[in-house]
């Protein structure tokens, strides 16, 4: 189902009976994220807060807090791979036959490019700063009545008693290269500071911190556009790990299978979602730096506070009735925890074409993404799994995954059990266990040294004499297949399965 917008998705959440209108009174600093915390951990509904204390808009959070919420947002998971194996699986054509059969694939494919259009819903009320050209002096216009760009006026949550203030959570953070143009978005959260200014966490290996070193060596004030709460297709894309050049709004499009509609901001040459609900625009300065966090983050831990770049809030556009979405990480499970997994197996097609004897993968909620991967392969000769997991390492964000498991294709890997008889059982510390050092994830805390550390590679498949192994492997214990049939037959009857 393609949703124009996010009222779109709630409308089909509150028809599924995935959401409830929370009328109550409630309070945004701590009680809002408490009773997100328990709901999701019970596997609770969307919540849409529609009485927030001292403010105007209502607060939607645990949106997606379900894998059968992810696939009313996104549609169907098989689906989604089965397409992306398709086009992994295109070949150039080799003459005029099949360029000519080709045409209808490559038109499909021009659909999901982003359609720019004049305006949007996401300007309906505009709140900017507006400089005269004579003088110094300025007028703030909202829809011709004086007012200050202010972002305390929507209700940002405080999430965890330690965290350093309000946080935004679920951003879509719209940047281009200085020297190409090139957009990137990506979901990095903002801690607000006052009514004008957040600090801008970008982590030093994401798209938003390339393009902000580039303006830093350039000198150049870098333009930046947030925008809050658009189709579910949209915000799942800026949090996927898509490969160097690839547009997040050309994926979200592939996801919807229509292109996404982009407006030009009102102040700044950048384009969002022209559905969204919520729009701030502004800028960050070269080197100036603020101290942000601490942070209740996705490992279950606060992350530190440190330094950051700041945001300049010049401009807020908005829906006149608009939606804050939000969400909040923490111990798992967690809402985010549901795009991790979405993620998991969208991307698993693109793992298999790089690397084609893996079979599955398994990112354990409980490693936040980033500190485990299990994966599972059809081993052909011997070394097989030591060289996986160096590939891994090599690809893209995999290159922060602390602790990658390898094992047999027959192990089932999504049953953490089974894989722990495998691991504990199948290896030989001293010539299964690999250790390297590399990049870890900034917000990994047990490393000596921030964004650098140790990481560990476990061989668990079954070895043989190529890999020096002077002894059989025994057999696993399997009962005969005539017996499994005698007692289904016999005993079936008592309820003996």
């Amino acid at each position: 189902m393609v949703y124009k917008d996010l009222r779109g998705f709630i409308k089909a959440l509150e028809e599924k009976g995935f959401l409830r209108r929370v009328k109550e009174p409630v309070d945004s600093e701590l009680e809002i994220t408490e009773i997100a915390d328990r709901v999701v951990k019970k596997g609770g509904p969307a919540l849409l807060f529609e009485n927030v204390r001292g403010y105007s808009f209502p607060v939607l959070i645990n949106a997606f807090g379900s894998l059968a919420r992810i696939e009313l947002a996104l549609g169907n998971i098989q689906e989604i791979t089965e397409r992306i194996v398709e086009l992994l699986a295109f070949e150039p054509p080799k003459g005029l036959l099949e360029k000519i059969l080709l045409l209808p694939k490559l038109h499909q494919m021009s659909q999901f490019i982003p359609k720019k259009i004049k305006n949007g819903p996401c300007q309906e009320v505009i709140v900017k700063t507006e400089y005269r050209i004579q003088n110094t002096e300025y007028r703030i216009v909202k829809n011709g009545t004086c007012k200050e760009p202010n972002i305390l006026e929507f209700p940002i949550l405080k999430c965890w008693p330690g965290d350093g203030g309000r946080f935004i959570t679920l951003p879509m953070v719209f940047t281009a290269d200085p020297e190409t143009g090139r957009r990137n978005v990506g979901m990095y959260r903002m801690q607000v500071y006052d009514e004008k200014t957040c600090g801008m966490h970008w982590h030093i290996h994401k798209g938003g911190a390339k393009h902000y070193r580039r303006y830093c060596e350039l000198n150049k004030r870098m333009e930046v556009a947030v925008a809050l709460g658009g189709d579910p297709a949209t915000i799942y894309a800026s949090t996927a790990p898509l490969p160097d050049g690839i547009d997040e709004m050309l994926f979200a499009g592939f996801l919807r299978k229509e292109p996404v509609e982009l407006v030009r901001c009102a102040t700044i040459d950048l384009e969002v979602p022209a559905n969204s609900e919520i729009v701030l625009e502004g800028y960050v300065e070269p080197e100036e730096l603020r101290e942000e966090g601490p942070f209740g983050d996705h490992t279950g831990f606060y992350s530190p506070k440190d330094l950051y770049p700041v945001f300049h809030i010049t401009c807020i556009t908005h829906r006149k009735d608009a939606i804050y979405p939000a969400t909040i990480v923490g111990k798992p499970p967690m809402e985010d925890c549901f795009l991790g997994k979405a993620t998991e197996r969208i991307f698993l097609p693109l793992l298999k074409f790089q690397l084609p004897e893996i079979t599955d993968i398994n990112l354990p909620l409980e490693g936040g993404f980033h500190n485990c991967a299990i994966v599972s392969i059809k081993k052909e000769y011997p070394g097989q799994a030591k060289k996986v997991i160096h590939s891994l390492w090599g690809m893209g964000q995999m290159m922060f995954t602390k602790i990658i498991i390898v094992v047999d294709s027959d192990v089932c890997i999504q049953n953490l059990s089974e894989v722990a008889w495998k691991v504990f059982n199948n290896i030989d510390p001293k010539n299964d266990i690999i250790f390297s050092e590399g990049p870890l994830d900034v917000l990994d805390h047990a490393s000596n040294t921030p964004y650098y550390g140790t990481k560990v590679g476990i061989d668990a498949t079954r070895k043989d004499e190529g890999e020096g192994r002077t002894r059989p492997w025994p057999d696993e214990i399997v009962m005969s297949p005539e017996i499994k049939k005698l007692v289904d037959k016999k005993w079936g009857l008592y309820g003996i399965e």
